[in-house]
């Protein structure tokens, strides 16, 4: 794990994990916005793992966010282990702290407001995993905020 003088504020990155891509959001350093990064097309598991840890590190991220995608029960289904397994070999990869978040609803939610917004549904294909990750990160600082 890295060592930060204030562990309670640092750079958060918020990962919507997907086949083919990954939606990508960053916090502010001081962890009270959410803003989209460029969707990161999944390649191969180390070349994914170590993009993500560049990233990491070049906007020293203290903690990365993962979406665990459950079912509307509550319960967990292959894509949440799938997520389980892609958490636990980040962290060791990263050395940094991989957090689990219920992500119910964040792609759902995404493609609602992109649907309101009146843009192409090709430009609407592209920006749904920036925006779900971006849903999901903002989820987290809510309720963190509220800590």
């Amino acid at each position: 794990m890295p060592t930060n003088a204030n562990p309670g504020k640092g750079r958060i990155l918020a990962l919507d994990l997907g086949k083919k891509r990954i939606g990508l959001a960053l916090s502010d350093p001081l962890g009270l916005t959410a803003q989209g990064l460029p969707t990161l097309q999944r390649v191969n598991i180390r070349t994914d793992l170590a993009e993500l840890d560049r990233l990491a590190a070049e906007y020293d991220v203290r903690l990365i966010l993962l979406g665990l995608p459950l079912h509307m029960s509550g319960d967990e289904g292959r894509q949440a282990e799938h997520a389980r397994e892609f958490a636990g070999r980040l962290a060791e990869w990263t050395g940094r702290e991989v957090r689990l978040w219920d992500e119910r609803l964040t792609t759902v939610e995404a493609q609602r407001v992109l649907k309101s917004s009146g843009i192409s549904t090709a430009k609407r294909a592209r920006a749904v995993d920036q925006l779900s990750a971006q849903i999901l990160l903002d989820s987290f600082l809510n309720l963190e905020t509220l800590d």
